[in-house]
């Protein structure tokens, strides 16, 4: 999988930019604020319709227009697919795939398939729990259209459960009707989340290895708000365990959305315990293994997006790097490429930024 072709109309600080990309390594350059790293949210934008760095569309909208356009062409090994997005102010948005508009996004999550590795992912291995069940639902939902859909049913029954226990008189049958719904969208759901981090552990223990010279072992664990012999069946008895509790603090304590996994690097706990280098290899680690787990369940690469990472890196996590992505189109952004040389060939391309635009390629 790689990206052809991308369009933007009035994003961000791009009036207009239109830019052929090259199968290989694609590297942007240039200073700090100058629109590196919008062209790469545009690309992941295309992805997820949502972007890794806000949760207001309209802040995608460049300040003198009322609306944004991205278009990314896609190139995959069965059947090429164009990616249209119209971004309007009023927080809507309109997609078009192969010129066909799709009703709900859970129909774009998977078509285009996409792994980011950006400063603010060390926040995985070193901050809130919330960080990281983002991490695992947006990766295993561009696997598996199922899994999306029981997210946002499971989701949208918290809302309404939530929304009984915060009234002065309980409803206890509608509270029963919402435990087992609730229950059977959450079994599935802690259920794939384990899978994923078993296919972690696997490809993620020789790729820590291969970054750390055999000197660390990398470990990731679920960490479950119930027990994991019946899942659904448990979901149900600690919902109505926890019913008073819920109903005195007006919210719902036990499920999916409240799950958590750690990650130990030789037994030691990375969030508390670990330096600062650990954290960033473990994230590194979690990185591509889901290039791994993604190849192997859809029989092609995604596109890898480094957004400004290499100069956070020192020479053996960065040289791991990019000694790994010969196979993968990669989209670089950086400040230097005094670094990137002996990784670049004649298939490579540059692209220099400046003030949202393009000066040469």
């Amino acid at each position: 999988m790689y990206i052809k072709n991308l369009q933007l109309l009035n994003y961000r600080n791009y009036k207009e930019l239109s830019i052929e990309l090259c199968k290989n390594v694609n590297v942007f350059i240039g200073d700090n604020a100058q629109g590196k790293t919008n062209i790469l949210e545009s690309m992941y934008y295309c992805g997820f319709a949502k972007s890794h760095r806000t949760n207001k569309d309209k802040e995608l909208i460049n300040w003198n227009a009322e609306k944004a356009f991205v278009s990314l062409s896609v190139g995959k090994n069965r059947l090429d697919k164009k990616i249209d997005i119209n971004i309007l102010k009023d927080g809507k948005k309109s997609i078009q795939v192969n010129s066909i508009k799709i009703k709900k996004i859970g129909e774009l999550v998977g078509i285009f398939n996409v792994v980011m590795f950006s400063p603010e992912d060390l926040k995985i291995a070193k901050e809130s729990p919330g960080i990281r069940r983002k991490f695992l639902d947006m990766e295993i939902s561009q696997l598996n259209p199922k899994y999306y859909h029981s997210l946002v049913q499971y989701n949208k029954i918290l809302m309404e459960r939530n929304f009984v226990l915060r009234k002065a008189c309980n409803d206890e049958s509608m509270l029963d009707i919402y435990d087992i719904q609730m229950a059977q969208f959450g079994a599935y759901i802690i259920s794939q989340r384990i899978k994923y981090l078993d296919k972690l552990n696997l490809y993620g223990e020789q790729i820590h290895k291969d970054i750390t010279s055999n000197k660390e072992n990398i470990k990731f664990n679920y960490l479950c708000s119930t027990k994991l012999d019946d899942i659904e069946g448990n979901l149900i008895k600690s919902l109505k365990k926890n019913r008073l509790k819920d109903i005195d603090r007006r919210n719902t304590s036990v499920g999916p959305h409240r799950d958590d996994f750690s990650i130990y690097i030789n037994d030691v706990d990375v969030k508390s315990f670990g330096s600062q280098g650990q954290q960033r290899t473990a994230v590194l680690t979690i990185k591509f293994a889901s290039l791994r787990i993604i190849k192997e369940i859809t029989g092609e690469y995604p596109v890898l997006l480094l957004d400004d990472v290499l100069s956070e890196l020192d020479f053996s996590r960065k040289r791991y790097i990019l000694s790994s992505i010969g196979s993968i189109q990669t989209v670089i952004t950086c400040t230097g490429i005094e670094d990137l040389y002996e990784y670049l060939d004649e298939n490579s391309k540059v692209f220099r930024v400046k003030d949202g635009k393009i000066i040469y390629s």
